[in-house]
């Protein structure tokens, strides 16, 4: 892998703070000067990442264990807890590290409710071998990686595209921490309606309540440009919570963790589970996950990278063959250590609106994650509302990516607006950046402009078409 550093940061001169001995050494490290950024800022960011994609040290394991514990009738959630940890932590420290960037990364939400209700539960597949599916998946996206072609794909993205994404990313986090069941401890604030699809929750419930509570304090935070606005906003209404009793107090601090001794390897063992009979099947599991976790994580580089402040004048991403490797990296591990596709996290934009800029910032986040196998009761505790605020705010914030849209450019208004509209409410980054890369060359060769679209978007609206259709045909649904 290349460690190449982007040619201006190595001409950057030093203007922040001076540091010394090893403060000096990670400050280099990191690029602190060339970001204008600091050790208080970075460990405040990453943080606030850790703290609003923690929910999936509980969650995924829950849906995991759905679908294996009809066929391993022990108990695997503490388990799946270790699993997901070390994983996240793992891919998140290898982005840190590798591609300096602060993004977290762990196992996917949608992606484990495929692997648990679709492959497992629907299709009958055996558990080791959905596994098995994952582990290929992370072997071929290291390929792809070290052959460039995932790079490609994140530099082929126009650059209206990827502002919209960052947009839709935006409204995406916003939507999720709003949307909620408040009946286990979500914000309640948008609820489902049979009649209007979606409305407004109710505010005498009081999950609702201190959600919404939540974020008046947040905005009153970031409006007095307290440092650690979201941080402090998510603890605060988590203390709320437990004092007024709407959420329970934590457990307990600590507890050992269990290490994943019924799932290690157990990817390894599902290869001797194919036979003639699901082979295709196996193939067009794999197929998805390669799909779905391609898009979902390219969009989501692009969208917070965007944000950010990383993409050069010419659309194109700093060491992203790093950033991608941390993806590759992590669903392999992931796979081996027995839990569902890792991926990059729209989360992260959380931190990234806190001002983490570094690795530094997946660092803080990677470590948090790998002391979390000893803190879960703690952060069990922390009821899904309290993170509300946090996402809703750096929805607003990842809005602003909006202005560097033509809109007055048919050809590229069309395509942004699909792509920010179906983000969120197909519940899909890879979809909605499908929808808008499909629609991008044709809007373009409508114009009379089609020579501006590079082979590669062409090339890559095709597969997205090829993608729904097979979806379709293969599983019923185009996701």
């Amino acid at each position: 892998m290349s460690t190449e550093v982007d040619e201006l940061e190595s001409r950057q001169k030093p203007s922040g703070p001076e540091y010394t001995g090893w403060q000096a050494k990670v400050a280099d490290y990191f690029k602190f000067d060339f970001y204008q950024t600091n050790f208080r800022t970075e460990t405040f960011a990453g943080i606030t990442t850790f703290m609003t994609m923690a929910y999936i040290l509980v969650v995924n394991p829950l849906i995991l264990s759905d679908a294996i514990f009809l066929s391993q009738p022990k108990d695997l959630f503490a388990e799946q807890v270790f699993a997901t940890a070390i994983s996240a932590a793992i891919a998140t420290l290898v982005m840190a590290f590798v591609a300096r960037y602060p993004f977290a990364l762990a196992p996917g939400m949608g992606l484990n409710a495929f692997f648990a209700y679709s492959v497992v539960l629907t299709l009958g597949f055996d558990w080791r071998l959905a596994l098995s599916a994952v582990f290929v998946e992370g072997l071929i996206f290291i390929l792809l990686t070290l052959t460039n072609v995932r790079s490609q794909i994140v530099n082929a993205i126009p650059l209206s595209l990827k502002s919209a994404t960052a947009v839709g990313i935006g409204m995406f986090i916003a939507y999720i921490g709003l949307s909620g069941d408040p009946k286990v401890g979500g914000a309640g604030i948008i609820i489902a309606s049979e009649v209007t699809k979606t409305t407004l929750g109710n505010f005498g419930t009081p999950a609702t309540l201190l959600a919404t509570l939540g974020i008046l304090m947040t905005t009153a935070l970031m409006v007095k440009r307290v440092k650690g606005s979201l941080l402090w906003g998510i603890l605060a209404t988590a203390l709320l919570g437990w004092i007024f009793g709407v959420s329970p107090w934590p457990k307990g601090l600590l507890q050992f963790p269990t290490f994943p001794t019924d799932l290690f390897g157990q990817s390894i063992i599902g290869f001797t589970k194919i036979t003639g009979s699901n082979f295709l099947d196996f193939v067009a599991v794999l197929l998805v996950f390669l799909f779905v976790d391609i898009f979902d994580t390219v969009g989501t580089l692009s969208g917070v990278g965007m944000k950010a402040g990383y993409i050069r004048p010419d659309g194109t991403l700093p060491r992203v063959n790093q950033a991608l490797f941390a993806d590759a990296v992590g669903t392999t591990v992931g796979a081996i250590v027995g839990t569902s596709t890792v991926t990059t996290y729209a989360e992260s934009a959380a931190g990234v609106s806190e001002g983490g800029r570094t690795g530094f910032t997946a660092l803080v986040t990677g470590l948090l994650l790998t002391a979390a196998i000893f803190f879960v009761p703690l952060f069990e505790a922390i009821p899904a509302y309290a993170t509300a605020p946090a996402l809703v705010i750096t929805g607003v914030l990842m809005m602003t990516a909006a202005l560097d849209i033509e809109w007055e450019d048919v050809s590229e208004a069309i395509p942004a607006f699909l792509t920010i509209f179906f983000i969120p409410f197909a519940f899909s980054i890879a979809s909605g950046l499908a929808i808008g890369f499909i629609v991008y060359p044709f809007a373009k060769a409508f114009q009379g402009r089609a020579r501006e679209v590079s082979i590669a978007t062409w090339l890559l609206a095709g597969l997205f078409i090829a993608r729904f259709v097979f979806m379709t045909l293969r599983f019923g649904r185009a996701e």
